[in-house]
């Protein structure tokens, strides 16, 4: 899922952090016996665990498992990563958020252990897999699936107010206005995580200007964020704050503690905007909603905009990377070879998630939704544009003013030039 904001704060223990262990082992940092593996805590964590077992029934060095919970995940990894409490191998986002640790000389690069098995780079589809090459080196495996952002709807919310899944941005308008009328919030917004806040704007920016703004901005171009464009994006987010669109206590309900997908499962929000993992997520806590009414479709087309249509922001994947004072590099190598086996393909199929191994396609009819699977590989593989997570793509220095941007933006506290501003003031990445 989602990058949170990093925390300053250095040498607090795992403990203290709150992180929870899924197996038996002694220390982290690579104990005698044992390497841990640190992991974002979630609906996804059960494959994980099964993984790790597989591991351990073979190799005489132990994996264990660690979580913390999502919301938590990243300032705390950020605080531990140069401890002795730093685990051996950790769940991150590539791109942007293991380029401080790069920097740092932390992590282990890749390019020996697939060079001795080339599988560890040629299972996944490169599009993916270069998404953690810093600098010509690999510092990542893909470990999940890919994660567009969706949105999704409940089918009977819209079957009782007469509405059909909006394709175009008058006919999301309208629907703001029927469901408003039929007293139902039209979008659920977790917006006390700020980061579901910020997936309205990855999708309009990319509908109005098309993807290569961002990738301008991302250059250090700062005048793309004062263009027509962009203007006319944040005038579209204002016009659909300012019509109710997300009720009026969004900042107060977040996705991380179940809100959100709650308001969408019990039928009093029609739609939330959310990664794929909203399936996995409500399969866990919903299971008869994600089976029977939990619907989804891509963003809908702007008029006149430069973006296509079928082009998709969210995640590429998440990843595994290695920390470089690992006592088991060999062993590590090992486990990373399961995140293209079979029984990893199969396991995350097995709870809505889609991996990005070349062994992919031939396993979809095992998903838990077959459809889903295939309507989201499908998407993905036509996607002229797939634009990383803004808060991703730049560095983790740059999280946390861009999600209170974000933030301020929607409920009054800046205004266009405010936001503008704002993100002109971003670190480079």
């Amino acid at each position: 899922m989602k990058r949170r904001a990093f925390a300053v704060a250095l040498g607090l223990s795992l403990a203290t952090v709150g992180v929870t262990a899924c197996g038996s082992g002694s220390t982290a940092a690579g104990g005698s016996n044992t390497i841990h593996v640190l992991v974002y805590g979630d609906a996804s964590n059960k494959v994980e665990k099964q993984i790790v077992e597989t591991f351990n029934k073979t190799s005489k060095v132990k994996v264990v498992l660690d979580t913390i919970p999502g919301a938590d995940y990243q300032s705390k990894l950020n605080t531990i990563i140069n401890t002795p409490q730093a685990p051996d191998i950790f769940y991150n986002w590539g791109g942007g958020s293991i380029q401080p640790y790069v920097k740092a000389d932390l992590l282990l690069p890749l390019d020996d252990m697939i060079a001795a098995d080339p599988g560890l780079k040629d299972n996944f589809l490169s599009s993916v897999f270069n998404t953690a090459v810093i600098d010509g080196k690999s510092y990542g495996v893909p470990m999940r699936g890919t994660q567009p952002v969706l949105l999704f709807n409940n089918k009977k919310v819209l079957a009782d107010a007469g509405l059909s899944v909006p394709k175009t941005w008058d006919e999301l308008l309208n629907a703001v206005t029927v469901l408003k009328g039929k007293g139902v919030t039209p979008f659920a917004l977790g917006g006390g995580d700020q980061w579901p806040t910020l997936m309205w704007y990855e999708y309009l920016f990319d509908r109005v200007a098309g993807p290569e703004l961002f990738q301008k901005a991302l250059t250090g171009d700062k005048t793309v964020w004062e263009s027509p464009e962009s203007k006319k994006a944040l005038g579209m987010l204002k016009q659909l704050v300012d019509a109710g669109a997300f009720g009026s206590n969004y900042d107060s309900v977040k996705f991380t503690d179940g809100g959100s997908p709650a308001l969408l499962a019990k039928g009093k929000a029609a739609f939330e905007l959310m990664g794929s993992w909203e399936y996995s997520t409500q399969q866990d806590a919903n299971p008869d909603f994600a089976k029977n009414d939990l619907g989804y479709s891509n963003f809908p087309s702007v008029p006149g905009g430069k973006g296509d249509p079928a082009d998709v922001v969210g995640n590429t994947n998440n990843f595994y990377s290695v920390l470089k004072k690992t006592k088991h590099p060999k062993e590590a190598a090992e486990f990373l070879k399961l995140m293209y086996s079979d029984e990893f393909v199969k396991a995350h199929l097995a709870i809505g998630n889609l991996p990005t191994t070349t062994n992919t396609e031939q396993f979809l009819s095992t998903a838990a939704s077959p459809e889903y699977s295939k309507y989201q590989y499908d998407l993905v593989k036509a996607a002229p544009s797939f634009q990383l997570s803004w808060d991703q793509a730049y560095p983790p220095a740059a999280t946390t003013p861009i999600h209170t941007a974000v933030q301020q933006f929607f409920n009054g506290k800046l205004d266009v030039d405010g936001f503008i501003k704002a993100m002109q003031a971003l670190p480079a990445s």
